[in-house]
């Protein structure tokens, strides 16, 4: 029996203790790529609220960009993750781990572009400089040891922050997350 069998992602590549929505914006990775990065973000609309439906409503493709002014610059946007955690530490995943989610942009770890192809991205709902909640790492680590069951490329040295892999671009997860804390926890 394979290892991953013990997983709690299933064999449709869902994580059994997450909510699923299904998001629009994925498509299927190239072939005989393996999956083995782990991409860490985080994420608040608008910048900063927390427990409010507009990060569902943009990865599933319905976001009114008139409920707030930092929301126009989303119209059109076409944006996911395979798995967003909230403040109180529910999982919601959009695509299936074994789908190209959109979540990387531009991107490149190791010499590698286009991060998406290979990655999984997790969004922690926050924002860079405001701490998260312990909830989030003990939940962010529990997946993390069941994706790395899955997805055994996935090692500690390939778990990285948006930043490593769009530096100047993107800053998240922040320097609120505590990345020694979190590698304690899957240690």
């Amino acid at each position: 029996m394979a290892k991953y069998l013990n997983s709690l992602i299933n064999h449709q590549h869902i994580y059994q203790n997450a909510v699923y929505r299904h998001s629009p914006h994925f498509n299927q990775r190239p072939e005989k790529i393996a999956i083995s990065l782990l991409v860490i973000h985080c994420i608040s609309l608008p910048e900063g609220q927390f427990g409010l439906n507009h990060i569902d409503d943009l990865f599933l493709g319905c976001i009114n960009c008139n409920a707030h002014p930092d929301f126009k610059d989303l119209a059109g946007l076409e944006v996911s993750a395979h798995i967003l955690i909230r403040r109180d530490g529910q999982v919601i995943q959009y695509v299936p781990f074994d789908k190209r989610a959109w979540h990387a942009g531009v991107s490149e770890f190791n010499g590698v572009p286009n991060c998406n192809d290979f990655s999984i991205g997790i969004e922690l709902e926050g924002c860079d400089n405001l701490a998260y909640e312990d909830i989030q790492y003990k939940t962010l680590a529990e997946l993390t040891k069941e994706i790395q069951i899955r997805y055994p490329d996935i090692t500690q040295q390939r778990i990285v922050g948006h930043s490593d892999i769009a530096p100047g671009r993107k800053t998240d997860p922040g320097k609120a997350f505590d990345w020694e804390h979190y590698f304690s926890l899957i240690d």
